[in-house]
């Protein structure tokens, strides 16, 4: 039987994904998420809602954020720690977008015991700059729904124009190749002592990231059923 049709089934964990821009890796954990009917959490959702809501922290967040500055990260964690507390939380959860840094891990990690969680595993999504390229340059974004096609891997039926509500599909300008190449070396600067870092504790699982959507669906699934049987 697929994982997706075992409501049993139980992660009772905290998934993080690491992987650079154009990995795939927002879309893989959303996936999982839905397989495991466990929430997917996104720091900037949670910033959203805080800021939404006026609550405390939110207006704490809301005057950071309207300068243009980063959230510091004992503010972040208090609102992780909000949200994990809730009940759709009990089962495990899948974090986007956090930690990014060695001293966010660290803090996440005590913060996570504190709670009852065991060690989080993260799922580290590997491809080549040369893939990237192509994904993140052939990518356009549908200016009505948002739908994404890649003019080398997934072409929309008729060039410029969305399959699923004839709107007109946009290049993005973020996704030159000048800037991408910018943002991969920050990434690797950014991200490189948190893949060792997680190596080191036995927490990351390297996926082939350059295969299909399918195939790397496939492995994930393969590494989180892993971990629950090593539980």
């Amino acid at each position: 039987m697929a994982l997706e049709e075992r409501p049993d089934a139980k992660l009772d964990r905290g998934v993080i994904f690491l992987g650079p821009p154009g990995s795939g890796k927002g879309t893989q954990a959303k996936e999982l998420a839905k397989a495991y009917g466990i929430p997917h959490l996104s720091t900037g959702d949670m910033l959203r809602e805080h800021v939404g809501k006026a609550t405390t922290l939110g207006l704490q967040a809301k005057p950071i954020m309207e300068r243009g500055e980063l959230v510091p990260d004992s503010l972040v964690l208090k609102m992780i720690a909000e949200r994990i507390e809730r009940p759709d939380c009990s089962h495990g959860f899948v974090l986007d977008g956090f930690p990014r840094t060695v001293t966010q891990a660290r803090y996440l990690g005590e913060l996570l015991k504190q709670h009852g969680y065991k060690a989080p595993f993260v799922i580290h999504l590997v491809l080549g700059s040369s893939v990237l390229l192509r994904r993140l340059t052939g990518r356009r974004t549908c200016k009505v729904c948002g739908e994404i096609y890649n003019i080398y891997d997934r072409p929309p039926k008729v060039e410029g124009i969305c399959d699923k509500d004839g709107g007109e599909l946009f290049h993005r300008p973020d996704d030159r190749e000048d800037v991408i190449a910018e943002r991969l070396q920050a990434y690797d600067k950014q991200t490189s002592p948190l893949v060792e870092y997680y190596r080191r504790l036995g927490a990351l699982h390297d996926i082939d990231g350059a295969k299909s959507v399918p195939e790397v669906k496939a492995q994930m699934f393969q590494v989180a059923a892993e971990m629950r049987e090593a539980r």
